[in-house]
């Protein structure tokens, strides 16, 4: 199974009304069986996601790039294709 590291770096003018759509958001992938993992960085710098049952690099960064951190460009998004064991 391809799965997707998403790193989520906040800006310094992160704004926290987007945590609730990015919440949504994410909940979107959760019941389209896309969503591996979440989590945020304990010194509160960001965070990331697993995504899951996406065939291609270019496939997750386009669903990435509908996350609403990305859309108002509270954070810096980063998609990698994550080899794991």
């Amino acid at each position: 199974m391809k799965l997707y590291l998403v790193l989520a770096m906040r800006k310094p003018s992160f704004d926290d009304a987007v945590i609730a759509p990015h919440i949504a958001f994410l909940n979107a992938l959760v019941a389209k069986d896309q969503l591996h993992l979440t989590g945020g960085f304990g010194d509160g710098t960001g965070g990331a996601y697993v995504l899951k049952n996406i065939e291609t690099l270019e496939a997750a960064k386009a669903i990435v790039a509908t996350d609403p951190l990305a859309v108002h460009g509270s954070s810096v998004l980063t998609v990698h294709e994550w080899n794991t064991r």
